[in-house]
């Protein structure tokens, strides 16, 4: 995770951005509030949009997670990738499965299918210590924004609460009917939150 937060301080250097606000969902969320632990200069705000970072349960895992975990398979999954298992995988991260189009599986299943990007996701979850930094959850000292799916069942919404109470300056916007990537189901509700946050 430190090689990611300091991609990001890198990148901004390289960008001349001296200072930003960061949002990420899910791993991103893990790299946005890593960075601003590691860079409290270079980041101005933070949203968190079910954000990973804590040692949790899952009470639902995407089956094309689980077959990234499993080193025989995950192999496998490099050179084949059915359109099912994307698809399977995007249902058990919504809310509401019934958004899911057929353009949006063809999308994240043409994500997948890019050079690297099958293999790489094996490579994340071999280097993935679950709960390896939440002990610097409290050091966060920016305004935080806490963007939440009530029925996220790959992160839970308890880590909601886990991330407000660790993080002094911060706020919850919890989504009852969003999953796991609220951010994209309902677009207009999230940024309206993330706006208004901004706007304060």
């Amino acid at each position: 995770m430190p090689v990611y937060s300091d991609f990001v301080k890198s990148l901004m250097d390289l960008l001349k951005v001296q200072q930003a606000v960061l949002a990420g969902n899910s791993l991103g969320g893990y790299v946005a509030w890593k960075t601003a632990v590691d860079y409290p200069d270079r980041v101005s705000k933070l949203i968190l949009v079910d954000a990973a970072g804590y040692a949790t349960n899952a009470a639902s895992v995407p089956i094309g997670f689980k077959l990234a975990q499993i080193p025989m398979l995950s192999g496998l999954m490099s050179n084949i990738l059915p359109r099912r298992v994307v698809e399977s995988s995007l249902r058990n991260v919504y809310g509401d499965p019934s958004k899911i189009t057929t353009e949006l599986v063809d999308r994240y299943y043409e994500l997948a299918l890019r050079a690297g990007n099958r293999k790489s996701l094996a490579a994340r979850f071999a280097q993935n210590k679950p709960g390896e930094f939440e002990s610097q959850i409290p050091q966060i000292k920016q305004p935080t924004l806490i963007l939440w799916g009530g029925l996220d069942r790959l992160i839970p919404p308890e880590n909601a609460q886990k991330f407000h109470h660790d993080i002094a300056n911060s706020s919850i916007v919890m989504f009852d009917t969003l999953g796991h990537v609220g951010h994209e189901e309902d677009p207009a509700a999230t940024v309206a939150a993330a706006q208004a946050f901004l706007d304060r």
